[in-house]
């Protein structure tokens, strides 16, 4: 249960975004109040919420922001949001996928089909890429936590599937179904988690260099940039040379 990826390039998009805070904050109020509406509006008795409120403290989003956003979804005048996943493909065939939370599917669709075109991508079928990803349970922890055996030991223990680790911290796979146990057991060993959240794992990369990774990384930050995209993963694999160009 080891193993070592670097995830530079997903750094690279968190420092753009840290840069937008008030679209990252709409966006994890939005998650928030969805996680709300689901289920029950108790942190504590409504794992998914946990995981978004997690998120948010993880981002310094005020706790009055948190609240409000769960608040909301008790209100009248609360949104119905719908969750679609789209898949596609990007410079130099790296696979995509997109997942959005939105209120008018055909605006979502127009949008992440236009920001794919003009950033020489392609949306594809349900299913055309996701076949490549396993959806996963993701916790994550930064490096301060601790060393790498301390972090699978306790993942051991806790009965995680597998840990990454390397100077950017640490990454703890989980099953779908384990995911909160796990997160909950790990808490109790290391501290709040980073963030917590089902994810999709590639099951190989793609390595894009020159003008491939430049296109494929405008692209993905203009996904992130959208009001109604919430994650976007992707199989690619950009060294980090061409990420110290691009920076």
């Amino acid at each position: 249960m080891a193993g070592h990826s670097k995830y530079k390039n997903i750094m690279y998009r968190k420092g753009a975004q840290d840069k937008k805070r008030s679209a990252m904050f709409s966006k994890l109020s939005r998650e928030i109040t969805v996680a709300a509406k689901m289920g029950l509006p108790d942190p504590e008795a409504n794992a998914r919420l946990r995981a978004a409120v997690i998120a948010a403290r993880a981002q310094s989003m005020p706790k009055d922001n948190i609240q409000r956003a769960i608040e909301k979804a008790s209100g009248n005048d609360a949104e119905n949001y719908e969750e679609i996943r789209y898949e596609g493909f990007g410079p130099g065939g790296v696979a995509l996928i997109v997942e959005a939370l939105t209120d008018n599917r055909n605006r979502t669709a127009t949008n992440v089909r236009t920001i794919f075109s003009k950033n020489g991508g392609n949306l594809g079928a349900s299913g055309s890429v996701s076949h490549g990803f396993e959806r996963l349970g993701l916790i994550e922890y930064p490096a301060s936590t601790g060393d790498a055996d301390k972090v699978l030991e306790a993942a051991i223990e806790g009965g995680a599937e597998d840990v990454e680790s390397d100077d950017d911290g640490h990454r703890v796979w989980t099953s779908v179904d384990d995911l909160h146990s796990v997160a909950k057991a790990l808490e109790g060993m290391l501290g709040e988690a980073e963030s917590i959240k089902l994810a999709w794992k590639p099951q190989t990369e793609v390595e894009v260099r020159g003008e491939d990774a430049q296109q494929l990384l405008k692209l993905m930050d203009s996904l992130d940039e959208d009001d109604d995209v919430q994650t976007v993963w992707g199989n690619e694999k950009v060294p980090d040379e061409e990420l110290e160009k691009l920076g």
